[in-house]
């Protein structure tokens, strides 16, 4: 079975995240920001998996640390679900309209951490979530996980509508990646 589950505390924050890449139920998402509970649960919703994450952190001083912390302990959920990735796809792509947004999002799991990310906001916050935790957010993922990773907002106006974009489009693209299409290691390497 392809689950995960991972407790990590500091002096900033305490995440605990359960996840399982081959089943599907509603997430359960607590962080204290509405706004990142709202693109997590899109994101594993299609991503189609069982995302559980509970997170308390130091949001009196900002949502940094919470953020961050939450995509360290997602991307460790991820490389240890996918134990030796035998049989996936690797390669995920997705293009995700957003009404007036169209996003694109290209990963591969690769076991070499990797991000690239270009997407323009005007807002600061939505809500009490900081826009520039996305970039920062899905850094801590690749870099714990090891997935090169490609985040690209090609046109849109809302912000809201791009951020959104973004997580649905991650979560597809995931789904893809994820999904078990042999019996063998998709690298010619003989490892990834």
């Amino acid at each position: 079975m392809r689950t995960a589950e991972k407790r990590r505390t500091t002096k900033e924050s305490d995440i605990y995240i359960k996840l399982d890449l081959d089943n599907h139920e509603e997430a359960k998402i607590s962080t204290g920001i509405g706004f990142f509970d709202h693109m997590l649960e899109l994101f594993a919703f299609h991503a189609g998996i069982s995302l559980q994450i509970e997170a308390k952190g130091d949001l009196h001083v900002c949502d940094h640390h919470t953020v961050e912390d939450c995509g360290i302990v997602l991307g460790e959920c991820i490389k240890a679900a996918l134990g030796d990735k035998k049989g996936i796809q690797r390669y995920g792509s997705f293009l995700l309209p957003m009404d007036e947004t169209l996003a694109q999002v290209v990963l591969d799991l690769s076991n070499r951490a990797y991000l690239v990310y270009q997407v323009d906001v005007k807002r600061d916050t939505i809500g009490t979530f900081s826009c520039e935790m996305v970039s920062e957010f899905f850094r801590a993922i690749v870099n714990q996980a090891g997935i090169t990773l490609h985040i690209n907002v090609l046109y849109g106006e809302n912000d809201h509508h791009k951020l959104e974009a973004v997580f649905k489009g991650f979560g597809r693209a995931l789904r893809e990646a994820i999904r078990i299409t042999s019996d063998d290691l998709p690298s010619t390497k003989g490892m990834l």
